[in-house]
């Protein structure tokens, strides 16, 4: 499922994240949602969001 709307992301779904220091390279990071942090439905870089780890970073991919 795609990452940029806001719909798709719930609090304890498993996505895949871009780290904000990994935006070069583009190297995901896996976790489960714990908030959601961008307010609009939509966003063209991916909705931003904070995992159980304490990682904040762009869904990219949601399982």
């Amino acid at each position: 499922m795609d990452g940029k709307e806001r719909k798709n992301i719930q609090s304890g779904k498993r996505v895949s994240i871009v780290l904000k220091e990994n935006q070069r390279s583009g190297a995901l990071t896996d976790g489960i949602v714990r908030d959601i942090l961008t307010n609009s439905a939509n966003h063209p870089h991916g909705i931003k969001v904070r995992l159980m780890s304490g990682e904040v970073g762009r869904v990219k991919e949601v399982f």
